[in-house]
């Protein structure tokens, strides 16, 4: 299937879905349709408030701390997970050393960590920055650290045998084995940069994506809620987008689709 058909389904399933949403709300289906809006709102106004939140300039500032905050987890998050990936990879002893106390890290859950970033940062963007960090890096550190030691033992015997030197072995075999590793958990990585900025805003900040929802979630406004999860929702296609076309760019050495060369 061509780009624009994909497009096109994937446009369908949209227009769907807020159909379904429609008939549920405004019909008595489930209920007494103001009884049901309470509780979902309709897709009509969602889309009205949406509309006006995009139309102000203050949405636009929630936007900017959100994209700061996403942005720098991402950017630290990725670099330290590259950077310990293959640090640990190629040191088997120090990964053994390691090993239970960063399975002890990953299995912390994050909400727990938000008040702790909260005392140690304040509630600025930096508390933020810390909560998605420790999202991203974990994703990426695994991934690296996989796709290092999926390097072929073969092809590292081969190279040596011809004399490359350890940093033309990083350079033209490790990384190149990790690569596709590394990007394939970018997706998710940025994601979850989002999700521990906006979690992070929702538990105590003054701006935000996160705090616009919590602000309509606290006077039972749920149109507002739903719009603000509209508006995330556009914002992590758009940066997934980026993500992918950075990609693809990078990524040209990659076999196209059906095996060609």
């Amino acid at each position: 299937m061509n780009r624009f058909g994909l497009l096109a389904l994937q446009i369908l399933v949209g227009l769907v879905g807020f159909a379904i949403w429609h008939v549920l709300t405004v019909y008595p289906i489930l209920g007494a349709p103001k009884q049901i809006q309470f509780f979902f709102s309709t897709p009509v106004e969602v889309l009205k408030r949406t509309w006006t939140e995009m139309a102000s300039p203050e949405i636009w500032g929630h936007l900017w701390i959100t994209l700061q905050e996403t942005v720098l987890a991402f950017v630290f998050g990725a670099a330290g997970g590259i950077a310990f990936g293959f640090l640990f990879a190629r040191n088997a002893l120090l990964a053994a050393v390691f090993d239970p106390y960063i399975k002890a890290a990953n299995a912390l859950p994050r909400v727990v960590l938000a008040p702790i970033f909260a005392l140690w940062f304040g509630l600025g963007i930096w508390s933020k920055v810390a909560l998605g960090f420790t999202l991203v890096f974990f994703i990426v550190f695994f991934n690296v650290y996989q796709g290092v030691r999926e390097v072929s033992p073969v092809v590292l015997n081969n190279a040596r045998m011809l004399g490359m030197s350890e940093r033309g072995l990083l350079r033209h075999v490790y990384w190149p084995s990790a690569l596709t590793w590394m990007f394939s958990s970018l997706h998710t990585a940025v994601g979850f940069a989002l999700v521990g900025a906006v979690v992070g805003e929702y538990l105590g900040s003054s701006a935000g994506l996160g705090y616009k929802i919590h602000e309509a979630e606290s006077v039972f406004d749920v149109t507002g809620v739903f719009a603000g999860m509209l508006i995330l929702t556009v914002f992590v296609i758009v940066i997934d987008t980026v993500v992918t076309l950075i990609e693809n760019r990078l990524l040209v050495w990659r076999p196209q689709a059906g095996g060609q060369s």
